[in-house]
C-alpha cells in the first residue's frame, strides 16, 4: 500500500529491492483515511463512514511492545531476530521509517517527541484467535524479542509509541494515578514532554476523573 505518489515509490522501491518483484498490479494507492479502512480489514474503496458502525473484523487477542532506534541495526543482529519470527505461529516485526517531515518538528513543539535522531519506531506483535489457547506462550515471545533487541534501540529513556499500548511499561495503581508510577511509562512515551503535559491535567482535571491504567496523572497536592 503506498499514500501519495505510487509510481514514483514502486520505483525506489524496485531500484532497491529487485529481488521482491513487485509491479504496480501489487500496489494500491490511496490516501491516510482510506489507508485505516483498509488496514481495519474492509475491502479496497469502502468509505470511512463504516468506522460509524463500530463494526470489528479483526477479532482477535495480541501482544504487542514497541520501541525506537537511533542507530542502524546490525546485520547480524537482524538474523538473529529473524530466527525468532520462527518460535511462533503468527509473529510480525514492523519497522516504520522516521525522518523527513518528522525530523522538522521539534521534540517540544507537541506531546509526541520522537523526532530528528530517529531512525524508525518498531512493533514486535504476536495474535492469535482461540482465546483457549496458550496465551502465555505469545506474551513471553514478545517479551523475549524485546529484550533481545535492548542493545540496538533507544535508551535512558528506553522509548515507546504510546498507541502501542504496553502495560508492561507500568501501571498507575488500581488506576489511582500516582505521579512518580506514571513517570516511568510516561517519559517513554513523551520524554521531557511527560513534564508539561502533567502541569495540563492539573489545570484541566485536577481531581483526575478521567483516568487509565497509563493515564497523565494531575501533580500531587503539595507540588502545586
Amino acid at each position: 500500500m503506498f499514500l501519495g505518489d505510487a509510481s514514483r515509490l514502486l520505483q525506489i522501491l524496485q531500484h532497491s529491492f529487485p529481488e521482491l518483484g513487485l509491479t504496480r498490479q501489487d500496489c494500491i494507492e490511496t490516501n491516510w483515511i482510506n489507508s485505516t479502512v483498509y488496514l481495519a480489514g474492509f475491502s479496497n474503496n469502502t468509505p470511512p463512514e463504516v468506522f460509524l458502525q463500530r463494526t470489528n473484523l479483526l477479532r482477535t487477542y495480541f501482544k504487542g511492545k514497541s520501541d525506537y532506534a537511533k542507530e542502524p541495526i546490525p546485520e547480524k543482529a537482524l538474523e538473529g531476530l529473524w530466527e525468532k519470527l520462527f518460535e511462533v505461529e503468527s509473529p510480525a516485526v514492523v519497522f516504520t521509517p522516521y525522518g523527513g517531515m518528522m525530523s522538522q518538528i521539534s521534540e517540544s513543539q507537541t506531546p509526541f517527541p520522537h523526532r530528528k535522531g530517529t531512525k524508525f519506531m518498531i512493533r514486535y506483535h504476536t495474535g492469535w484467535q482461540d482465546a483457549k489457547e496458550n496465551v502465555a506462550k505469545h506474551i513471553d515471545w514478545t517479551r523475549k524479542v524485546y529484550r533481545y533487541m535492548t542493545p540496538y534501540v533507544s535508551k535512558n529513556p528506553r522509548e515507546a509509541y504510546v498507541n502501542y499500548r504496553d502495560l508492561d511499561l507500568g501501571m498507575n495503581n488500581n488506576s489511582n494515578t500516582s505521579f512518580v508510577e506514571a513517570s516511568v511509562f510516561g517519559t517513554k512515551y513523551f520524554k521531557d514532554n511527560f513534564y508539561r503535559l502533567v502541569h495540563v491535567k492539573t489545570k484541566v482535571d485536577p481531581d483526575n476523573f478521567f483516568r487509565h491504567e497509563q493515564s497523565i496523572p494531575p501533580l500531587p497536592l503539595h507540588m502545586r
